[in-house]
């Protein structure tokens, strides 16, 4: 009677530890888990370093070169020194003989003063510039690095999407808040302003946190082109979130919030009050 074959106990022992316990499995699971979060929080990490560098690399930058102007020329960018209206671009009202005491909220805002192009979303004005880089050179302001050498005025980053932005600075004019009149339609927000195209809500919203210490596009310094601080005449007016979102997109024909990867995120246009 023949015998039953035996396998040896070492090939028995191999052949029951051939799969994944569930301990194992729920560490894998685990590891893989927090390697999609850290790529995940590297991602807002690296995110946020870069809005950071907007601010302290390139508007803080534009803003000191505009202060530098001043204390070197004695007037803002592109005023009269002999007979200065502390406007930018003020020369042309001087030129059109603009007497002191005059209703300020009926004259028509002067020329922004860019450089080579007004940026997108930028409305233009009768009599714009585009000498910002001549005047600076002029008298010998050092302007930030900017994309390149003669583009000091840009700044090119990537969206949420990957895909690249471009912002550009200007200065300008703006009159005294009217009643939301076609002459006030330009810009929100009396006074010398920078203003700031190319931004993606994303970024504007950090930038205005960064400078406003909230992220409110009706108040403060920082805020939205084309919005009414007072908001349209009411008084106490509550403040107003940023109404557009990185999941929109840049191209108008296509819905919002509707967050495909290959969309360009939508951009809007801010302006920063200077504080000559």
């Amino acid at each position: 009677m023949k015998q039953a074959f035996k396998l040896p106990a070492r090939r028995l022992h191999s052949l029951r530890q051939k799969g994944f316990t569930l301990v194992e499995l729920a560490v894998v699971l685990a590891v893989i888990g927090l390697i999609i979060g850290a790529v995940a929080i590297g991602k807002d990490v690296q995110r946020n370093a870069e809005y950071t560098k907007v601010k302290n690399k390139f508007l803080d930058q534009w803003e000191q070169a505009y202060n530098q102007y001043y204390q070197r020329a004695g007037v803002v960018l592109g005023d009269d020194q002999t007979a200065p209206q502390n406007m930018v671009n003020g020369e042309q009202l001087v030129t059109a003989k603009l007497r002191s005491g005059r209703n300020m909220t009926g004259v028509t805002p002067p020329g922004a003063i860019c450089d080579k192009a007004i940026g997108r979303g930028m409305v233009a004005r009768t009599g714009d510039r585009v000498d910002l880089r001549t005047l600076m050179t002029r008298v010998g302001v050092r302007m930030p690095p900017g994309r390149a050498e003669g583009l000091e005025d840009r700044y090119v980053y990537l969206d949420t999407n990957g895909n690249p932005q471009e912002i550009q600075v200007c200065f300008q004019w703006n009159v005294p808040l009217g009643n939301g009149s076609a002459v006030n339609a330009v810009g929100e927000g009396s006074g010398n302003v920078m203003i700031i195209t190319g931004l993606t809500p994303d970024l504007a919203r950090s930038l205005d946190q960064m400078i406003d210490g909230k992220p409110d596009e009706r108040e403060g310094r920082f805020r939205r082109q084309g919005v009414e601080n007072n908001a349209g005449g009411a008084v106490n007016a509550p403040g107003q979130e940023w109404q557009a979102t990185n999941r929109d997109s840049i191209d108008p024909a296509h819905a919002r919030d509707r967050s495909f990867d290959e969309d360009q995120v939508v951009i809007v246009t801010a302006i920063y009050k200077m504080n000559q």
